[in-house]
């Protein structure tokens, strides 16, 4: 039940933070932390993840995170191990076309590249008491810098009013990292990645555009097992403290104030078919590359999801998630700077769905389907005589998973290995040599 999170973050992280981060990792071993989810509950991986790997969670999964991952269980000398675990992650990646001249760093060719990906350093499981968190530090071997990934610590406790109620609070940096559902944009699929990769240009602010640079707090709470709610905000981190994260970057965009975030959902299970239904959103005002000389820009992202998993066979596991996201964008102090926007009132939609079987949470098949469409805006979406943000793609992936279960051999260490082909039909506005930009890739992970 080890924990996986998809490359995202490519900055640097001080030195001196880094010896902070490992020194209270180890002041944390008389807290009965443990080294990963699996030794502190008991449990082998495939009881809380669907393919015995990666994000992507049972029921009993949810509940272990909506419990602040504080569940014990474990037993022996491995609940005596500090929760300090490590993965690294790898990959080859062919394009149907080498990529332009100057779009991949030095020492990079235009196709066919070997890249090491990431390698992490992670805290997960319970802290002290009813507090528990998940925290990554990730170093990205393509820029060869290092951060502090996503980040959650949270206080979960309960109450019987004649109803059972699960109430708690997330700390966090970055919207959607707290949620239980693989349908927001911190878990959803695609798991992994290369930074080789093309990659589609536009992306809804909640769609990881403040992810690891904002910090925030949500209150949630599950009421029957059926009514999930969580409310919050989040603010732009001072510019120093990014730089100490190693989440710097001139370019990005910092909110004005605090940002609220909100999210409902409806859950239930009937006999192994597991449903649920949601909503999500967030609203932001923000400076774009942090220059308030216009005021700020204002987003509005709403968004609806659902998840079906058919669970009551763990041989035979069936999955579908979509979610889809709405942005309003009123873009006046981007059009006033000039030469970003030419329309103060734009939009952007984003819909994603992906079905997928696994057998025996050992081999898994998945297909999904995206599409980003947008209003017009010459100067916003302008390259290449390009004015809209348009793209469609279908993808495929096998994943083979050889440990994590009641049989394996190895029970301190987990490997995913997986083969992804994203074929486009539109990419960027264009649909002109889309095709170029198909992508095969073949990855690797390994946590220990």
């Amino acid at each position: 039940m080890n924990i996986f999170i998809k490359p995202k973050t490519k900055q640097s992280l001080s030195p001196s933070l880094l010896l902070v981060t490992l020194v209270i990792s180890l002041i944390s071993l008389n807290a009965s932390a443990l080294p990963s989810f699996s030794r502190q509950t008991g449990q082998n991986c495939n009881v809380c993840h669907t393919q015995s790997f990666g994000p992507n969670l049972t029921s009993f999964g949810r509940e272990f995170k909506l419990g602040g991952y504080t569940m014990g269980g474990g037993k022996g000398l491995a609940s005596q191990i500090p929760a300090v675990s490590g993965m690294v992650v790898g990959s080859f990646t062919n394009t149907q076309k080498g990529q332009a001249e100057g779009s991949l760093l030095p020492g990079y060719n235009k196709n066919n590249n070997f890249t090491f990906d990431q390698a992490s350093l992670f805290y997960g499981g319970k802290i002290y008491g009813k507090v528990g968190a998940l925290s990554q530090l990730t170093y990205d071997g393509y820029t060869d810098r290092l951060a502090l990934d996503n980040t959650d610590i949270r206080f979960s406790d309960q109450l019987d009013l004649n109803v059972p109620v699960t109430y708690g609070i997330s700390i966090n940096n970055n919207p959607t990292v707290q949620d239980l559902w693989n349908t927001t944009p911190a878990w959803g699929f695609p798991f992994n990645g290369s930074a080789v990769q093309p990659g589609v240009g536009a992306a809804a602010l909640i769609d990881g555009g403040f992810a690891g640079q904002v910090g925030g707090a949500s209150a949630y709470t599950m009421i029957d097992n059926l009514i999930y709610i969580d409310v919050g905000g989040y603010g732009s981190l001072d510019n120093n403290v990014q730089k100490a994260f190693g989440v710097a970057d001139a370019a990005q965009q910092q909110i004005d104030g605090v940002a609220p975030y909100w999210r409902a959902a409806l859950q239930k299970d009937w006999h192994g078919h597991y449903f649920e239904l949601g909503h999500y959103g967030m609203i932001a005002d923000v400076f774009p590359a942090r220059d308030h000389t216009n005021g700020p820009d204002h987003y509005t992202d709403v968004a609806v999801d659902a998840t079906y998993q058919y669970l009551a066979n763990p041989r035979h596991i069936f999955e579908v998630k979509s979610t889809y996201i709405y942005e309003d964008q009123r873009l006046n102090a981007s059009r006033q700077a000039g030469g970003v926007a030419s329309v103060g009132s734009t939009y952007l939609n984003t819909f994603k769905i992906n079905s997928a079987y696994t057998f025996d949470q050992t081999y898994g098949l998945t297909f999904a389907y995206n599409k980003i469409t947008g209003s017009e805006d010459a100067l916003l979406y302008g390259a290449n005589a390009v004015t809209r943000p348009n793209s469609q793609y279908f993808s495929a992936e096998l994943v083979y998973v050889p440990f994590g279960k009641d049989s394996s051999h190895l029970y301190l260490m987990n490997l995913r290995t997986s083969l992804q082909y994203i074929g486009y039909s539109q990419f960027n506005g264009a649909n002109q040599a889309a095709q170029d930009n198909n992508t095969l890739m073949v990855n690797g992970w390994l946590a220990f």
